[in-house]
This record gives structure tokens, sequence and C-alpha cells, in this order.
């Protein structure tokens, strides 16, 4: 049985990816440097702090690496509080754990200063037991160390942990933890779909939908049965 929950943040729980791209644009530009079309591929998964340095070397930067990551709070601050929304269904199913035990966690390489101002702006602090970045644990994913520190600080068993990923880097950290793992549509990772498929446990383009096939509620050995949206991938 699921006994938590655990989401990534930008592009599974928030519909955010969109506006890194803008931003890198932004803050790149004032050095004179023009957007690689690669950058995004080289830094799915880093934590904030891996971003900064890989940054920093890269680009040859002259701003420390926490000047970096203090302009790219700022620079994001206002889009996470105003541009972003909740994906759709995210609050329901968080309704549905809390009504039936279900702890739930974040598992983010984002900053903590943004992700707690998007869980406060949304009103959803009250559904998480647990809040955890990139920054405070070793390595970011593909390593699973972010997913166990969360499952751990739940006390929840990693088997018994549901994981939600819109990138390949995440997917794999959820299932290397040894938890099952749900691929969250978005449009920004559309081009991975096929890899998402083939390395998750199941595929959503809708929250909801995992509440009305009983995802979170049936025993693992009855989980084969699809819907029109939601997709139990094929091993």
């Amino acid at each position: 049985m699921v006994e938590a929950v655990i989401f990534d943040l930008d592009g599974s729980m928030v519909d955010s990816m969109w506006m890194w791209r803008s931003i890198d644009i932004e803050y790149l530009g004032k050095f004179g440097i023009t957007l690689p079309e690669n950058l995004q591929a080289c830094i799915e998964g880093m934590s904030f702090s891996e971003t900064a340095a890989y940054f920093k070397e890269r680009f040859n930067l002259p701003d420390d690496l926490d000047t970096i990551k203090e302009n790219w709070n700022r620079m994001a601050w206002n889009k996470y509080s105003y541009e972003v929304p909740v994906k759709e269904g995210v609050t329901e199913l968080l309704e549905y754990c809390m009504k039936h035990g279900i702890k739930a966690g974040i598992a983010t390489s984002n900053s903590r200063e943004l992700v707690e101002n998007v869980v406060k702006v949304h009103g959803l602090n009250k559904y998480f037991d647990c809040i955890m970045t990139g920054c405070d644990v070793a390595k970011g994913k593909p390593a699973p160390d972010i997913y166990l520190a969360v499952a751990k600080e739940l006390n929840v068993a990693p088997e018994n942990c549901l994981v939600f990923e819109d990138i390949i880097p995440g997917i794999q950290a959820g299932k290397a933890a040894g938890m099952k793992v749900c691929a969250v549509y978005d449009q920004y990772s559309e081009h991975q779909d096929v890899d998402k498929h083939r390395l998750a446990d199941y595929y959503t383009y809708h929250f909801k939908e995992l509440i009305e096939d009983g995802v979170l509620s049936e025993r693992e050995e009855s989980a084969s049965t699809g819907s029109r949206i939601m997709t139990v991938c094929e091993a």
C-alpha cells in the first residue's frame, strides 16, 4: 500500500519549467552570454548549488556561488508568487492523502527559499510533512539521496513511497531509491515521453485520475487497471 507520496516541484507539482529558460536567458545576457541550446539537458536533476557551480565554471562567471543563487532567487520569486500555477489535480490529491493518512513530502532540486514560497503562496503547508532540497543531501538527482532522505524523515519504507516526477533524472532517482514512480506529463519534457513511459511505473496527465483509478489505495498486485488517462507502464 502507498503510505507516502513524494513530489518533485518544478514540472511535477507546479507548471514552472517554462520560466527557467527565460530566467537563464536574462541572467546570462547580463554577462553578454547567449543561452546554449543544450544547457537544460546538462543541468537536469542538479541541485540549486550544483547548478550554480556548473554555471560559474562553464561560463566563467565573476560572481561567487552565493551571489549567483541570490540573483536566481530574486529573479524567480515574483514568477513563482504570481505566474506559476499548481498543476491540475494536485490539491485534490493532497486532500485525499490527508484524509486517508498518507504522508506527503517534497524532494526538489530548487532552492529552499523558492519551494517554501510556492507552498505558502498556494496554501499547501498543511499537507506536507517534509520538504527537502538537493542542497540538503550529498548528491542531486539521478542519485537516490534526496528521496531516501525524505522517506527517512517521513518514517516510511522506500517501497511504500510513490514518487511524482516529470524528467528522466528524477524518475531514475526515485527508482534507484526503491520506490514506485509516476511520471507526470509536462509540455517541457514532452520529448522524453517514450523514455518516461519505459522507466516509470505509471504515467499521468492529471493527478485526479490517480485517485479515481485507485492507485493510492490498491495493493501492488491489483495495480494493473489502466484508465483513459492514467497509464500503467510495462516493464
